[in-house]
């Protein structure tokens, strides 16, 4: 399994050290490549539910390109003294692939979020990057005994990249549990990326993301997220008490 050179562990969760430049270039070359290309996006939340849930920590440690996605992410590098190249998230990496699929003539499914949120999604995908194909469209909302069905669908639309937008760890166990069913090139997970997309949810505005404040305009637009935003001083904590 291929892999960028560079991985740095945070509390026993590999991450590869890249930039936006390289990442989308091994994207490209994945496309190219046989076989099924897994990418996964850890934050710091999905680190520490890693931490109790081994199926979810060799999910993302078997994947092709394991991205950070989240300022903490980046904090626990330097702490370590083994500083990551820069915050790559899901969602821009995501739209950097879409550009390229339209480009390079890539079509791509759409798994998850409540019904109708990939149908919006793939709608407002095609007003921004007219020509893209869209091989298809499914919401997450299935359980295991229906899941052989839907990979069936996605097999019949044949894309070459599937994006899995299901939440953390179903997508990242749906992603390696199918491995070697999905006839795609690349299965990206993308959480909360199709809600974006589809305009249900609004992303932080540009200046907030560029000073990694992502999640407090999170916090402040969702205040249930505040149980789960608390895991951010825990995590650090936990890489400061784990340094060597």
């Amino acid at each position: 399994m291929q892999r960028s050179d560079e991985r740095i562990a945070i509390l026993g969760v590999y991450l590869n050290s890249v930039n936006y430049e390289i990442a989308i270039k091994k994207v490209i070359e994945f496309t190219k490549s046989d076989g099924l290309k897994i990418i996964v996006t850890p934050n710091a939340e999905i680190i520490m539910a890693a931490q109790k849930d081994k199926k979810l920590k060799d999910a993302i440690n078997s994947a092709d390109l394991s991205l950070p996605d989240g300022i903490g992410v980046v904090l626990a590098s330097k702490i370590l003294g083994k500083p990551l190249e820069q915050r790559t998230t899901g969602f821009d990496l995501m739209m950097m692939i879409l550009e390229k699929a339209r480009d390079e003539g890539l079509s791509i499914f759409l798994l998850g979020g409540k019904p109708g949120v990939a149908e919006g999604a793939a709608e407002n995908i095609k007003k921004k990057f007219p020509g893209i194909e869209i091989a298809g469209v499914h919401h997450g909302y299935f359980d295991e005994s229906e899941e052989n069905e839907v990979i069936g669908m996605i097999n019949e639309a044949s894309p070459d990249i599937l994006f899995v937008a299901m939440g953390a760890p179903k997508q990242e166990l749906f992603m390696t549990r199918n491995r070697r069913k999905l006839r795609c090139k690349v299965a990206m997970g993308v959480g909360g990326s199709l809600d974006v997309l589809s305009g249900k949810v609004r992303r932080a505005p540009k200046i907030m993301q560029n000073a990694g404040l992502e999640w407090l305009y999170r916090l402040i637009t969702q205040p249930s997220r505040f149980r789960r935003m608390s895991v951010l001083p825990l995590f650090l904590l936990k890489v400061i008490f784990h340094r060597k």
